[in-house]
């Protein structure tokens, strides 16, 4: 099953300050909980302040390629 997750992300602004951008990520997962703790651990790895908004249900059936 595939779920939208809805992430706040902070990136520095364009005068020093720290702007948070909302991106959307597509993930596959068994349940909600399953799927937020993919997006901890794929931000784990990076060396960013974030913060999970939402997670729902994806309209989408498959990915092809």
């Amino acid at each position: 099953m595939y779920y939208n997750a809805k992430v706040k992300v902070a990136t520095d602004g364009p005068k020093g300050d720290v702007k948070w951008v909302t991106e959307s990520y597509l993930v596959e997962a068994e349940s909600v909980t399953h799927a937020e703790a993919q997006v901890h651990k794929d931000f784990a790895q990076d060396s960013v302040d974030f913060e999970v908004v939402s997670i729902s249900t994806s309209k989408v059936v498959k990915v092809i390629g």
